[in-house]
């Protein structure tokens, strides 16, 4: 079934059955029924509890077989040992949706796993959908249909708007959807997917995509059951221009554990996750503030209003307002242009002591006269050098004299500048913030959150358009010679056959045979132990590099294996490995893996010395969707991203492509392998800098090379030239 089909009668039902129906609105059966009715739902409402003839007033059912219609939803609020019969009772009655709130399922292993899969096959044989279990239900704004128990609704309903919420979790999107609210940002659907029994988060995504009141979707994520049905329902959001802004959460291996416990889903690479949004158009933050803000941020915004760039102007009556705000925006990503010598001109003429070239502080006059204000103002937006320009009034609005200056100069400049993004940070009265949304002036309350929103709403532009690259098809492989697992000569071996270039090397057993493969390759050589129980070969002393005779081949061979035996004394010996000391400027690592969610995902980035102790990389998914063409742009920039940070410009490779070339063969070779069924490999890791180790890789003085220093070529790139090809954990 795609992603999204038949949940109408779940997000807009004209009746509705409450199974478990109470007569106490605080209870989980009763607050649906009290919500309902409170709120104003104007469909039918059937409450169903065989021990009551009425509940909260309305006429009760003893089962929903004896419900007057098929409930286009029904409500299942009994224990879980009860819920299986219930929902087959709705499939048998013909209803078309259910909601299950129930708890104690797949979430605590395999007897509760069985009675979950009774729920699932219930569904999946009548064509019902099934929200749930362990779920916290669906909410649709200004339908009034009300199929949760969350406390969030008790004092009142969110606004009717355009943000969309669908959560894994019930208490995050509730609390999602609270805090929306209480910022005055109106929310047009919210769904919680529990264990995703049947309805899953993709689901949620997709209807959205389809529904004509969302204009943007913030997505709750703890975890992925199908790496197929989220990426359809992702792309489906982008190609609708609907974005879908996600706060992925589990990204730690405490998190990820804390995550399957919760709802029983295994958790994929978090890095991949990144990977995947940055493909599929969807943009993630870390934060619920941030998940709001940049989601209000976009609705106001949307559809011709996001930053072109990254470039901001900032415009403040305080130098130390600028320098935070300079501060905030650089530490995300901005960049802060200088205002050209026109406008400069022009602040310097109203305000000869101000500071004109970016931020703009043009002091308290800005304020105190209107006129200046909005001249000020008018050269500042008109600038185009800045793809969006920044006002802070943090609490001017909450001063009758101030609002008055400040909201006529912004009236102004919306009608002059109707598609210039301006996004205010400000705090003010819920009415001031109103009408300034309403005129298309996106507010965030702090410094910090107000530039993260700026950047957010640049990368959002950015990935708003679908690749054009053309998909090629690959035919899958055969299973992969026991060598290529037993250590890098066989690994090397499958990676040269997948058209991955590697450099020319020989297996030996003894010491005449290392000279002659030396001098056959040409010096200066590297030895390296040749073991399947030394993937770590520098730790045992089995990598010389840098040899440079036949008479310093014979003496490291024999001082290797002797440090070998010594250090590994248990360690089964294939050989030595004679390769040749390639020379670069560059090195890059790639590596490859099945994920548990996602099936094959590869990598870039720098190698060498710098794999770990930087741990830069990005995404290389030329393999997605079963081809290999797919994201050939993205793994070249990516390619060259990763020599740009490593190298000044004087010393980048000349040669055009190579990398990108190399990317793409691993990328057919993950997928060639891979017997899952999944439909868009990627993968990357995040760019951690700054720590100590970093610093000390990075800068060459600060290093001290020692005898055998070279990293294991399994795992990180070697010092043997420009675009070594690794092979990672495939």
């Amino acid at each position: 079934m795609r992603p999204g089909e038949g949940l109408d009668a779940l997000m807009s039902p004209r009746s509705i059955a409450i199974i478990g129906a109470s007569q106490e609105a605080t209870k989980i059966g009763g607050r649906p029924v009290d919500l309902l009715r409170r709120h104003g739902y104007a469909g039918r409402i059937y409450p169903v509890n065989p021990k009551a003839a009425t509940v909260q007033g309305l006429k009760a059912y003893a089962s929903v077989a004896e419900v007057p219609e098929a409930p286009d939803l029904a409500i299942i609020a009994v224990d879980a040992e009860r819920a299986g019969e219930a929902v087959e009772q709705c499939a048998a009655r013909g209803v078309r949706s259910v909601v299950v709130f129930s708890s104690g399922f797949a979430e605590l292993g395999e007897q509760g796993r069985a009675m979950q899969d009774r729920l699932r096959l219930a569904a999946r044989n009548s064509g019902m959908r099934l929200l749930g279990p362990n779920c916290l239900g669906a909410v649709s704004v200004a339908e009034k249909s009300i199929a949760t128990f969350s406390i969030v609704l008790e004092h009142g309903m969110p606004a009717a708007g355009s943000l969309g919420i669908v959560s894994q979790s019930g208490n995050l999107g509730s609390y999602t959807m609270r805090l929306a609210s209480e910022r005055g940002v109106g929310v047009s659907r919210f769904i919680t997917t529990g264990n995703e029994c049947d309805v899953d988060i993709a689901d949620g995504i997709a209807w959205m995509a389809r529904d004509p009141a969302t204009k943007v979707i913030l997505c709750c994520l703890e975890a992925c059951r199908d790496a197929g049905r989220l990426i359809s329902a992702l792309e489906e959001a982008r190609d609708a221009g609907k974005p879908v802004i996600v706060m992925k959460i589990g990204m730690s291996a405490a998190g990820q554990a804390a995550a399957a416990s919760h709802t029983g889903a295994m958790a994929g690479s978090d890095a991949v996750f990144d990977a995947l949004f940055a493909r599929c158009g969807a943009v993630r933050v870390r934060s619920i503030d941030e998940l709001i803000d940049l989601g209000h941020a976009a609705s106001i915004l949307l559809p011709d209003r996001l930053p072109k760039g990254s470039g901001v102007a900032i415009l403040t009556a305080s130098g130390g307002f600028g320098v935070l705000l300079a501060d905030a925006a650089q530490s995300v990503g901005l960049t802060l242009p200088e205002l050209g010598q026109e406008t400069q001109r022009q602040i310097l003429e109203l305000v000869p002591f101000a500071s004109a070239r970016n931020p703009v502080d043009a002091t308290a006059q800005m304020s105190s006269r209107p006129d200046l204000l909005e001249k000020i103002m008018t050269a500042v937006v008109a600038d185009d050098r800045a793809d969006t320009v920044i006002l802070p009034l943090p609490f001017s609005l909450h001063l009758p004299r101030l609002r008055s200056i400040y909201m006529d100069t912004l009236r102004n400049i919306r009608a002059q500048f109707p598609q210039r993004p301006i996004v205010l940070c400000v705090d003010g009265p819920e009415d001031a913030l109103t009408e300034l949304h309403a005129l298309g002036f996106p507010t965030v309350e702090s410094f910090d959150g107000c530039c993260a929103t700026i950047a957010a709403l640049v990368r959002l532009q950015g990935v708003s358009k679908r690749p054009q690259d053309v998909p090629a098809a690959i035919e899958q492989a055969g299973p992969l010679a026991a060598d290529a697992f037993r250590h890098e000569l066989g690994a090397k071996r499958a990676l040269a056959e997948a058209g991955v270039p590697v450099l020319a090397e020989r297996l030996v057993q003894d010491a005449d045979a290392a000279a002659r493969a030396a001098t056959e390759i040409g010096y200066p050589v590297v030895l390296k132990i040749a073991s399947p129980d030394l993937p770590h070969k520098t730790e045992v002393g089995g990598v010389v590099v840098g040899v440079g005779s036949e008479a310093e081949v014979r003496r490291a061979y024999a001082q290797m294996l002797d440090r070998v035996a010594t250090n590994a004394p248990n360690a089964t010996i294939d050989g030595v490995i004679v390769a040749p000391m390639a020379k670069g400027v560059a090195e890059l690592i790639l590596g490859s893996r099945i994920d548990p969610v996602f099936g094959p995902v590869v990598m870039v980035g720098l190698g060498g010395i710098f794999a770990e102790s930087l741990q830069d990389s990005c995404r290389a998914d030329g393999a997605g969707q079963r081809d290999a063409g797919h994201g050939d742009a993205e793994i070249s920039q990516g390619v060259r991203g990763a020599r740009r940070r490593a190298w000044p410009a004087a010393r980048r490779p000349r040669r055009r492509g190579s990398g990108r070339c190399r990317v793409v063969a691993l990328c057919r070779r993950a997928y060639r392998h891979d017997r899952g069924d999944r439909r868009q490999p990627v993968a990357v890791t995040r760019q951690r800098r700054g720590s100590r180790g970093a610093r000390r890789a990075a800068d060459p003085a600060r290093r001290r090379a020692k005898p055998g220093s070279t990293l294991n070529s399994k795992t990180r790139g070697r010092r043997s030239g420009p675009e070594e090809t690794q092979e990672a954990g495939g």
